[in-house]
């Protein structure tokens, strides 16, 4: 959603309020007056009734238009105080000066005796609701200038956010053929029939980069075919020693959106530290959908690779930890950690979708 579409929305809100609200108060009067048994026309309304519902919206707009944006956004508070106090008073007394034009329509049987309580008593009533238009028109226009402010930080997170996550997209790739490329030149050194293979595997995988990772979003499906062919390349290059099992719980045709690539880092991670030349070894990898998530839960055993090993950057789990905060807010359980004696490796990453 973009902030224009947003920031219309609330203009014609805005507008609606507007006349909505000065109906009812030009009409008030009108429905007061008729119930309180005057016997009076159209046109003693508009000349007479209607004062003070005028004057109010004039008291109401001035301070919207010109005292608010010139005064009070921009910090200069004792001039807008002064101007407001100022549109009041002179708002008043032009209304009851009119009143005193127009009042012989309402006199008494004695025409120097005007009927009800003293004058005053109005003036000062009209005076507070003035107060209060100034104070309204303060509020509604501070509330637009705020609803404008946010759209425009919402849009501007939104663009923050898409560009970080194409920064992290820019880097994945490159990390993940980096990796590759160190499991083939390993394997053409004792097998290079194998090499030949994992070439084609990588030429595959190498389709899904180019094309479903550019898309913010991809089927479980095309995901899990992706993670079958990544995960059979990297057991071309495994010893006898290393036990690999998989289990994929996730419907052949499942039509549930996920991130791309978000859990190719936790398989690297499980082939790179699961794995030791000389010790039997295992990495157990289990992916699985309800209708409310999608879990992938990989144990290995632990064999975290020396400084003179070189075969991968250590950023993998730092991009998928800033890229969860990106995409799923709020909507991720990701557990992970070795257990009490050091022998496995266990990660559980849980998405809502």
């Amino acid at each position: 959603m973009t902030a224009l579409p947003t920031v219309r929305r609330h203009r014609v809100v805005e507008t609606l309020v507007h006349v909505i609200g000065w109906g009812i108060v030009f009409v008030f009067p009108f429905v007061m007056m008729s119930r309180s048994g005057y016997d009076f026309s159209l046109q003693d309304y508009v000349w007479h009734g209607s004062v003070v519902p005028v004057s109010l919206l004039v008291v109401f707009y001035v301070n919207y238009f010109l005292l608010v944006p010139h005064y009070l956004f921009r910090e200069r508070t004792r001039q807008y105080l002064a101007l407001a106090v100022l549109l009041v008073a002179v708002a008043a007394l032009g209304s009851h000066l009119w009143q005193d034009f127009c009042y012989h329509h309402f006199e008494t049987g004695d025409p120097g005796k005007p009927m009800g309580p003293p004058r005053w008593i109005f003036i000062l009533r009209d005076m507070f609701s003035m107060v209060l238009a100034v104070a309204l028109s303060a509020s509604v226009r501070a509330m637009g200038r705020w609803a404008q402010t946010e759209a425009a930080r919402r849009e501007a997170e939104k663009n923050r956010t898409e560009a970080e996550l194409k920064n992290l997209r820019n880097q994945l790739n490159p990390h993940f053929l980096l990796n590759t490329l160190n499991n083939i030149y390993a394997l053409i050194a004792f097998d290079s029939d194998k090499a030949q293979q994992a070439v084609q595997e990588l030429s595959r995988l190498l389709r899904h980069l180019l094309y479903e990772n550019q898309l913010p979003r991809v089927t479980l499906d095309k995901e899990m075919d992706f993670m079958r062919n990544y995960i059979e390349l990297m057991r071309i290059r495994l010893a006898n020693n290393v036990t690999l099992e998989t289990k994929f719980d996730i419907s052949p045709n499942s039509r549930t959106e996920i991130a791309p690539l978000i859990f190719i880092s936790l398989i690297e991670n499980a082939f790179k530290h699961g794995i030791s030349p000389t010790e039997p070894s295992y990495i157990s990898i289990h992916f699985w959908e309800d209708a409310q998530s999608v879990t992938c839960d990989i144990r290995n055993s632990c064999h975290p690779k020396t400084g003179a090993d070189k075969s991968g950057s250590g950023i993998g789990l730092e991009q998928v930890s800033k890229r969860l905060q990106l995409i799923y807010p709020e909507q991720y359980r990701w557990t992970r950690g070795i257990n009490a004696d050091g022998s496995e490796y266990r990660s559980t990453l849980t998405i809502s979708v």
